[in-house]
């Protein structure tokens, strides 16, 4: 009823003629407190009178801040929308930045730097609260030039303009609800760079992948074009069935009018519910809770999701690509940096074929770094495959950001993935295998034996595995296999395999065949 309500007082303007702005306005997502992208041209946009003309200055708000005197101006088309550009700014601040037409905003604090926007299901919404060492690390959080931007869940059949949320500095009392994951990522990233960090988390536990998705980025993707159909005909229903909606509106809003005047019984209005208001169908998060802040300037993307279309298998590459292609196409930013996290292991076996559900989601996560400007952050040894909601995010948020620190900021000392699978060779009764992304060396945690590696024949019946480390290779065999042709590793939902580099950070499961 709630999200019905909204909607039709957004839906009203329609029925009652063209929105006039009284005076310049700004979406949420410009504010005090902010932090824009350094050393790119910040979009900046907004709303006033058709034809209003508008001015942005910047000037530094202290005396050890590096003078500047900005000057940029933009004119309100006929819908009363305008857009212009800061220049590119080097890392620093405070400013403020002066906003004047026929009225003057001025947003105040306002610092440049590294800004992420950070995204997914509910292991990427997860509150610092309620993850370890909660009481430690909000106690420590005390970062003012790391700026947070929460932004609530509100889905919508169309895309939105604007969300409820404020920037923030990171205190104990800003800090416990935000995205663990985001903020130990962009701790990280400060304490390495020493740069102003701005973290969006736009976040909701449960949701599947397809509502994050714009229709630019399913019309991508061939295999996908039944989801793009669904939304395309979504739309033309409703926009057919909207003169009827309407009639029913306006004769509603004459009769309310006549009995607010006349003290009569009420009526209640009737229903406009889009039909892609729900939160779980395709688009509806990217209208509601991502549209609102495009084109903001970002370095880039992190993405943590999958738990619910951890059935999806192969397709969810298909996705993922949809996802990935249609954020960068309606950014307009090129193809900026997007990492995510692989899903840790989880006990699936409740459901028929649960066991495997998992490792087909890992194969498509892994074959999603076939897409430039990708990264993937493994945890298969940071997981508990008892709770889906792995309370370590400390080490998530830390591979996110050697991804971050070696692709993005020129950190070539930084070893930033576990071993990825390259190539297989038969060699007798065993199989040789390569990697990518070794490291100082192949090793094991603890020293132990290497864990949970399986090898097959022609037969196609796997079974268990011995593995020595090579040099940067492994040799895997088993006495029950003489001809062996496959291997597979970690291949099952509770693997939680001690398979990593020198620099501790895991391998991500693989299988050699595609049976």
């Amino acid at each position: 009823m709630e999200l019905t309500l909204l909607f039709l007082i957004g839906f009203l303007p329609l029925l009652i003629g063209s929105f006039a702005y009284s005076g310049v306005t700004l979406p949420r997502v410009f504010g005090s407190n902010m932090v824009l992208q350094r050393d790119m041209q910040a979009p900046i946009w907004g709303w006033a009178s058709p034809g209003e003309e508008i001015t942005l200055t910047l000037s530094a708000e202290a005396e050890d801040v590096e003078p500047v005197s900005a000057t940029t101006t933009a004119v309100a088309d006929a819908e009363g929308n305008w857009q212009t550009k800061l220049p590119a700014m080097a890392a620093g601040g405070p400013y403020t930045l002066r906003i004047t037409g026929s009225n003057t905003l001025e947003l105040t604090n306002v610092l440049f730097g590294e800004v992420w926007v950070c995204s997914g299901q509910s292991n990427m919404e997860w509150p610092v609260s309620i993850s370890n060492d909660s009481e430690e690390e909000i106690a420590a959080a005390m970062y003012p030039k790391i700026r947070l931007f929460h932004i609530p869940r509100v889905p919508s059949g169309l895309p939105q303009q604007d969300v409820e949320a404020d920037w923030s500095e990171t205190t104990s009392e800003t800090i416990p609800n935000f995205s663990a994951v985001a903020y130990y990522f962009g701790r990280k990233l400060y304490k390495n760079l020493d740069v102003p960090i701005g973290l969006i988390n736009t976040s909701w536990g449960g949701t599947r992948i397809e509502p994050w998705t714009p229709p630019a980025g399913l019309d991508g993707v061939p295999a996908l074009a039944s989801i793009s159909k669904e939304v395309e005909d979504i739309q033309a229903n409703y926009r057919a069935q909207l003169p009827d909606k309407i009639n029913a509106i306006e004769a509603w809003l004459a009769e309310t009018r006549k009995a607010l005047e006349t003290e009569a019984p009420l009526k209640p209005m009737p229903d406009n519910t889009h039909p892609l208001m729900d939160a779980g169908r395709p688009t509806a998060l990217y209208n509601g809770m991502v549209h609102p802040i495009v084109p903001y300037g970002i370095r880039g993307a992190l993405w943590y999701q999958g738990e619910s279309n951890h059935q999806d298998g192969p397709i969810y590459h298909e996705k993922m690509k949809a996802l990935i292609n249609g954020w960068r196409e309606v950014w307009g930013q090129g193809d900026f940096p997007f990492y995510f996290v692989q899903l840790a292991p989880f006990n699936y076996s409740n459901q028929e074929g649960g066991e495997f559900f998992l490792p087909q989601i890992w194969e498509a996560q892994t074959a999603t770094l076939a897409l430039p400007n990708t990264g993937m952050a493994v945890t298969t040894d940071i997981g508990n495959p008892r709770d889906v909601h792995p309370r370590n995010k400390q080490d998530v948020g830390r591979r996110l950001a050697l991804w971050a620190l070696a692709k993005d900021y020129g950190r070539d000392d930084v070893t930033y993935s576990g071993p990825l699978y390259k190539s297989m060779a038969v060699e007798g009764n065993t199989i040789r295998l390569t990697f990518d992304h070794v490291g100082s060396g192949l090793t094991s945690r603890e020293k132990k034996p290497l864990t949970w590696f399986q090898i097959a024949g022609e037969d196609k019946q796997f079974v268990e595995a011995q593995a020595t480390i090579d040099g940067d290779t492994l040799v895997v065999s088993s006495d029950a296999i003489a001809n062996p042709v496959a291997v597979r590793f970690g291949w099952h939902q509770s693997a939680e395999p001690n398979f990593v580099n020198k620099e501790g950070l895991p391998a991500s499961p693989f299988r050699t065949d595609s049976w």
